[in-house]
């Protein structure tokens, strides 16, 4: 048995709601998703926490501060946390408008007041609150240059908000954002919004599209017609790409990928989550998290103290099956007994 306790290991509740809705199927709620959590255990190791959306019908990011201590005696009455929270910055763009980026500097401050509240309600002792352009790639290829500058632009007022909250902002690197749709273009965001506060969130199946230029084929890293069975030359891919971007990253989602695309509403070709154990997925999931969790030089960066379960899109009759939510905990515990740490 491993003793490692750090990495703490959560689980996340938007897959109950992106992705469902009016043209799929009808959205899990967030009680269900938090039993399901609760009710995972491994060799006696159950989830730490749960990271949430603030994104109805799952919690409004409007709720009152009595609504907020609601929901923390609910998450903590089965023996969770929580953790990094999304902010609903879709109801603004960051290259959009004067009036929709002042929208989305909105919705982050509202985020991160809401954050502030669960910290001193003792709930949440580690997190960020995750962001992304909230606009199209087309729509940034039409100016890459000057929406570059816009986007950084309200990426800082978002961070300046984000200070005054003690709270750090994470982009969440997905090919279908503008300014955020490949490796270069998030780096190139994250240097030029320059603020201590803003960070990256890796998400093992979305940053492995990266390595294949969906959306920005002069950006791909891995070669054109790529053989899966290779895995030298995808180790030396994820080398290059966790080299530039794991110095930024702040959080972090595991999950496994097949290396195909999905798109769907706003989410225009990005990375289809596999379940834990699919054979299918093209990442060895415990092997490949060390290339965020570990430096070059194979030390532990510790870098976060929590690490997320990602798995959006997956059916309902999968998500509301038990048996998904171990073998998801089984292997996040087998990430955090090879890249973990101990502490008293």
């Amino acid at each position: 048995m491993n003793e490692n306790n750090y990495p703490k290991l959560h689980n996340a509740t938007w897959p109950g709601i992106v992705g469902k809705g009016p043209d799929s199927e009808p959205p899990i709620p967030f009680d269900t998703m938090l039993e399901m959590t609760a009710a995972a255990e491994v060799d006696g190791v159950k989830f730490d926490g749960i990271d949430i959306g603030l994104l109805d019908p799952h919690i409004n990011i409007d709720s009152s501060d009595d609504d907020i201590k609601r929901l923390v005696d609910k998450v903590s009455g089965y023996n969770l946390e929580i953790g990094s929270l999304v902010a609903p910055i879709w109801a603004g763009s960051a290259m959009g408008s004067k009036e929709e980026r002042a929208t989305f500097v909105e919705m982050v401050r509202k985020a991160c007041h809401f954050g502030q509240r669960l910290r001193e309600l003792g709930i949440r002792p580690s997190g960020i609150v995750r962001i992304d352009s909230s606009s199209s790639p087309q729509a940034w290829d039409a100016d890459p240059e000057g929406n570059s500058r816009i986007i950084a632009q309200t990426f800082r007022e978002a961070c300046d908000v984000a200070a005054d909250f003690g709270e750090k902002l994470a982009a969440e690197g997905e090919i279908c954002w503008g300014g955020m749709q490949s490796w270069k273009t998030m780096l190139d965001t994250l240097e030029a919004v320059d603020r201590p506060n803003m960070g990256f969130q890796a998400d093992m199946a979305h940053t492995l599209l990266y390595t294949l230029g969906y959306n920005r084929e002069q950006d791909r890293i891995l070669p054109a017609n790529f053989d899966w069975s290779d895995r030298k030359t995808l180790e030396d891919a994820l080398v290059t790409l966790t080299k530039a971007l794991r110095p930024w990253t702040i959080d972090f989602h595991v999950a496994q990928n097949d290396g195909t695309v999905f798109g769907s509403g706003s989410h225009d070709k990005t990375g289809r989550h596999c379940q834990a154990l699919d054979p299918n997925g093209k990442l060895d999931v415990v092997h490949d998290a060390g290339y965020w969790l570990r430096d070059e030089n194979g030390v532990l960066t510790k870098a976060f103290r929590h690490i997320c379960w990602d798995g959006c899109m997956f059916p309902n009759a999968v998500m509301n099956n038990q048996q998904t939510w171990n073998d998801i905990l089984g292997t996040m515990i087998k990430v955090r007994n090879e890249h973990g740490w101990y502490e008293a």
